[in-house]
């Protein structure tokens, strides 16, 4: 059934209006963007569909243009208004870091930090440095790797902050296969990037490990 078919309650854009936008879910926050599905499947079908298969919206939306131009229900337009959409969340969030004191609020690092890293298919290791007011400076990505890793090498590490003149620095990677916990390896390049940007006066204030779904702090683990 088309969703102009269902009880006014229950269609994804009035039930936002009323409500508010925390009401939806997922798939029906994700049908609004859609706004049509096909022959048979109405756009809450289609996001459902879509999630199931991706496997969560984080992996949907963290998607090439070609990957989810190739979904049946999508073209090149509602790909692109997708991906605009995750941009936008994106540099809104980084604004608003940039405005703030980033260690006073650990949340919006997090929630940043997942939209930008959750469902890459490879391990990305970024750096936020920070000012002596812990304000943001600049979000790098600063080493790519394969599905099993990235090299981390300290020393280009600290040729970034002293090129930023960071105070501080909150690194980041994600985990491709989901899962949140830290390695070995991971506690052990944290301590080697913080004896070596000790050198130079720079604190290591976090390393956040990101998952599918859950975000882990070395630092709340007592490693940095």
């Amino acid at each position: 059934m088309a969703i102009k078919n269902w009880p006014e309650g229950e269609r994804p854009r009035e039930k936002l209006q009323r409500r508010g936008a925390t009401a939806l879910s997922d798939a029906e926050l994700l049908a609004i963007f859609l706004r049509t599905g096909y022959a048979g499947q109405s756009a809450v079908d289609l996001a459902r569909d879509l999630l199931a298969r991706f496997g969560g919206l984080g992996p949907l939306l963290a998607s090439d243009t070609k990957t989810l131009c190739a979904e049946k229900g999508l073209g090149r337009a509602k790909c692109a208004q997708l991906q605009a959409v995750v941009e936008l969340a994106q540099r809104h969030i980084s604004e608003k870091l940039e405005r703030e004191a980033v260690f006073t609020t650990p949340g919006a690092v997090a929630a940043y930090l997942r939209t930008k890293l959750r469902g890459q298919s490879r391990e990305v290791f970024s750096a936020l440095f920070l000012d002596t007011r812990h304000r943001l400076i600049a979000d790098e990505v600063l080493f790519q790797g394969t599905l099993d890793g990235a090299q981390v090498y300290p020393r280009e590490v600290v040729k970034r902050a002293l090129y930023h003149n960071a105070a501080a620095v909150i690194f980041a990677h994600n985990h491709p296969s989901g899962v949140a916990e830290p390695s070995g390896d991971d506690i052990r390049i944290t301590q080697r990037l913080k004896e070596a940007l000790s050198l130079i006066d720079v604190r290591v204030l976090d390393h956040l490990v990101v998952g599918a779904g859950d975000t882990v702090s070395l630092a709340d683990r007592g490693h940095v």
